[in-house]
Formats: structure tokens, sequence, C-alpha cells
């Protein structure tokens, strides 16, 4: 399935964020505690055994997804005509939107307008039709 390059970046960005929390979580669980002060006894120390390796593995992990963040980043189409085209982009888009919601309003009153005369259609031939049952 081939994605949109701003789907990529998101899932990109996702990834580096789920890196970055388990590359922490793993450092809270596994880093060797520090002592604070001399005041404190040593404290004990049981890290894995390869706890030295993961903190490189992890960082290069992160590194290498916001490598290719950068490289989705540069992959991304250049605005055309500047920060004044764009602008004016906008204002156009805006009353395109002024336009069409004009427009649908006047649907949904010519809508709700339909309802209502079916709804009356709809008493009238309830009523006309309990008024044409015999009584028991």
């Amino acid at each position: 399935m081939k994605m949109d390059i701003i789907s990529q970046l998101q899932e990109q960005v996702d990834t580096i964020a789920s890196l970055t929390f388990n590359m922490i979580g793993t450092l809270q669980r596994d880093a060797p505690p520090v002592r604070l002060s001399p005041n404190y006894p040593e404290p004990q120390t049981n890290p894995p055994e390869d706890f030295a390796e993961q903190p490189k593995l992890m960082s290069a992990a992160v590194v290498k997804a916001a490598k290719q963040c950068d490289a989705l980043v540069t992959a991304l189409p250049l605005a055309e005509g500047g920060e004044e085209a764009q602008l004016r982009r906008i204002v156009e888009l805006q009353a395109e939107n002024d336009v069409v919601g004009q427009e649908l309003q006047r649907q949904l009153e010519a809508a709700e307008k339909e309802l209502k005369q079916v709804q009356e259609l709809f008493s009238q031939a309830t009523d006309n039709c309990l008024n044409l049952k015999k009584p028991d």
C-alpha cells in the first residue's frame, strides 16, 4: 500500500515517539542507580549484561528514524509563490467555502420546508384513516 508523503511523515513521527518512549523506559528500568551523596551507602547494582549496548542501539534507531523523517520533509513539495500567494489562495478558498455554505443553507431550508409538507400530509392521511375506521 502506497501512502502519501504526509501520511508517511505522520507514521515516522509516531515511530520516533514510540522509540523515544521505549528508550526512556528501558533506561529507567535498567540504568544502574547513582550515589546521590557521600552520606549514602553505595547502591547495589545488577544491570543487565548488555546494558552498555542498549542505549547505543536505541539511540541509533532514533537517529535513523529522524533522518528518515528529514528525508520525507525534504520530499514535500514547496509552496508556490511564497506567503502572499498562499494568503491569496486562502482568501479564494474562504470565498468558495462561503458560496458553498450559502448553497447548502438554501438546500437545507428547502429540505426542511419539504419535510414539513410531508409531515402535514402524513398527519392528514393518518387523520383520514382514523376517521374511516368503524368504531367497535
